[in-house]
């Protein structure tokens, strides 16, 4: 259902930079990109995620209880993930571990201050 998901940037560079080295853990790539946005995705088909500056050329800003969760292969791409991110400069907002009887997760804070969580369904 879902096609692609955008997160504001004000550093767009910056933000780059992050998710260049935190889309490579889950096997994601650049795919197109635009004056603003630059897409993520991991194969033809699949959702998306974008990322860039507002559309309306205000500062970006964090959405309260807005938190995309992103899919993972398994447990230790979650890990992985987290890890990166962390190293990055993220925020942790809540290190791996089973939230649900089937839901593995881990959450960070991008370098905007986006809520993200890396999951394993299932």
């Amino acid at each position: 259902m879902l096609a692609y998901l955008t997160l504001g940037t004000n550093d767009k560079d910056k933000a780059l930079e992050f998710y260049d080295a935190v889309m490579a853990e889950m096997g994601a790539k650049r795919a197109f990109a635009n004056d603003r946005l630059q897409f993520y995705g991991v194969g033809p088909g699949q959702p998306m995620i974008a990322i860039g500056t507002p559309y309306d050329n205000e500062a970006a800003s964090v959405g309260n209880g807005v938190m995309p969760a992103l899919a993972c292969a398994d447990k230790e791409t979650v890990d992985r993930v987290y890890k990166k991110a962390i190293e990055l400069g993220a925020e942790d907002e809540g290190e791996p571990g089973n939230r649900m009887p089937t839901l593995y997760g881990a959450y960070f804070r991008d370098l905007d201050g986006n809520k993200i969580c890396v999951c394993k369904l299932g």
